[in-house]
């Protein structure tokens, strides 16, 4: 599955419940002015591409957008990778963050391996 933006409406629907079938959705937060950001995004990609993450939805949300988005999630810059588990009937979603890692990747700040650590602890 490839990456789709996710536009401030749609995020705003998922974070409310406002979904038409149960999803887990992996969203990378991003700023065009990050280099991290830039560099991960081939790193993003090819992990939603991966047969074993096809049941997932992966987006990417520019913070630029929205900046209270990193308040209102409670997480400090990008690139952040959250999962989002959203609900039928209008239920508060299940959102977890990755932390920001101990010893960053020099050049996209998580390593690729890392984010499907992530993935697979958090979807279980």
């Amino acid at each position: 599955m490839s990456v789709k933006r996710l536009s401030h409406a749609a995020l705003t629907k998922i974070l409310k419940g406002e979904v038409h079938k149960d999803a887990t959705c992996i969203v990378k937060f991003y700023s065009n002015g990050c280099p991290y950001c830039k560099a991960l995004s081939g790193y993003y990609e090819d992990i939603a591409r991966d047969e074993t993450y096809s049941d997932l939805h992966f987006f990417a949300f520019n913070v630029d957008d929205y900046p209270p988005i990193e308040k209102l999630l409670n997480f400090n810059g990008v690139p952040t990778i959250s999962l989002i588990k959203a609900s039928t009937a209008n239920r508060k979603p299940k959102i977890r963050s990755m932390t920001d890692p101990d010893k960053p990747n020099k050049k996209t700040w998580y390593y690729s391996r890392d984010i499907k650590q992530f993935i697979e602890e958090e979807n279980k």
